[in-house]
């Protein structure tokens, strides 16, 4: 909204540094000092509402180390999350863009989802919130809005320049057309572009007609697969927010230099028009996971809940996706894939010991994997350091696959 407000004043009055709302970096800049100071100011005062209201996390013994002492601890903390993510996108960034509106419908839409969880085991009183299946249908509806909208819609395309050789990334020199495609970014190759329509062409004819039912199924499912993961993760004080506050960080990166034609040239990867908008929206994303870290860093004084969990997983999903990098989703996002894995694995070999020795046994002490360590006796503080120092490695080698093909 400000952006419009300075962009009409610098054009019809003139006005002084008003210009300066055109450029992104100060936009972007802006964003992420906002959602800091939302997540803090208004942080506090929704913990003293949470308190009074007495909407506090109901914890089952699990036998860790100083689990019980949080008993009564404010949940449903996701709020300061969302706030501190939309406020700053609202402000800031293109209303117009295509991929703002989608990044603005999947933070409302998931937090909706999570928000219904956390009030039905807070104020209901059900321990066990939204029915599964409720969950999967939310994220599968919008799985279909973003598979849709990036398949469909005539302002989801890729610039590509033609020259007297044919089509190449970037060429100044030459004539461009921007084309819609669903291409995607293949780590570690040297030409490092797959079209989802010649992929399912290669395994048959009659597949590539149809890659668009294709395509929006593996949408669903990489959406669903993050935000559980992230909601998985979400089990320690910490480790969620850190975590996707360095996974966004990393987005941003890919955003900025995927929606700026210079640096497309440089890298030699595949320019999305419009997409640098979403640097904005990223760094509010970013700003807002490290300003909740003021009040849920060990000690937490409150749990983020469903309501930020899910939301936050499905916001680096979407993102991913509009920026062609899903195939890069399995190293940047490793910390929740591998939590993941921890709980199928976990629960499999249970059901597959019981099955064959009549007695269920485990790979690991608990899980998901943090809680194993918990049950080592680490500190959750070690843990989540550790958690967060494998994070930044992987994001470190998601940004080298820019390069390193």
């Amino acid at each position: 909204m400000l952006y419009y407000l300075f962009d009409f004043l610098d054009k019809q009055f003139d006005l002084y540094g008003a210009g300066v709302m055109r450029y992104i970096s100060f936009r972007a800049g802006m964003a992420a000092l906002l959602s800091l100071l939302i997540a803090m100011i208004f942080g506090g005062r929704l913990i003293k509402m949470l308190q009074r209201k007495q909407v506090g996390e109901s914890i089952r013994d699990l036998g860790l180390e100083g689990q019980m002492e949080k008993k009564g601890t404010p949940t449903m903390g996701g709020l300061i999350i969302l706030l501190a993510i939309l406020l700053p996108t609202l402000l800031f960034a293109r209303l117009n863009n295509v991929y703002i509106l989608l990044m603005l419908v999947s933070t409302v839409w998931l937090g909706a989802i999570g928000f219904l969880d956390d009030y039905i085991k807070v104020f209901r009183k059900n321990k066990e919130g939204l029915a599964g299946k409720f969950k999967v249908m939310g994220q599968v509806g919008l799985g279909l809005i973003v598979g849709l909208t990036l398949f469909f819609s005539e302002d989801v395309v890729v610039r590509q320049y033609l020259t007297a050789k044919g089509l190449t990334a970037i060429d100044f020199s030459s004539t461009y057309y921007d084309v819609r495609k669903m291409i995607t970014t293949v780590p570690f190759t040297k030409n490092n572009e797959l079209d989802y329509h010649h992929f399912f062409s290669f395994a048959s004819p009659l597949l590539g007609s149809y890659a668009r039912f294709l395509y929006i199924p593996l949408v669903i499912i990489i959406i669903t697969a993050v935000s559980n993961g992230a909601n998985i993760t979400d089990g320690i004080d910490g480790l969620a927010a850190g975590t996707s506050a360095i996974i966004g960080t990393t987005l941003a990166v890919f955003a900025w230099v995927s929606g700026n034609s210079i640096f497309a040239d440089y890298f030699d990867i595949m320019y999305i028009p419009n997409t640098g908008e979403l640097v904005i929206f990223c760094t509010a994303f970013v700003g807002a996971c490290v300003g909740f870290l003021w009040y849920n860093s060990y000690p937490a004084q409150v749990f983020m809940g469903d309501t930020g969990s899910l939301s936050i997983g499905g916001i680096i999903a979407v993102l991913a996706l509009i920026l062609r990098k899903e195939l890069l989703i399995p190293i940047l996002c490793g910390i929740f894939l591998v939590e993941n894995l921890s709980v199928m694995l976990q629960v499999s070999y249970f059901k597959y010991t019981k099955k064959k020795y009549g007695e269920g046994r485990r790979i690991f002490k608990m899980s998901p994997l943090h809680h194993h360590y918990q049950k080592l006796g680490y500190h959750e503080s070690k843990i989540v350091s550790r958690f967060w120092t494998v994070g930044i490695m992987l994001a470190i080698l998601t940004l080298v696959t820019l390069k390193l093909r």
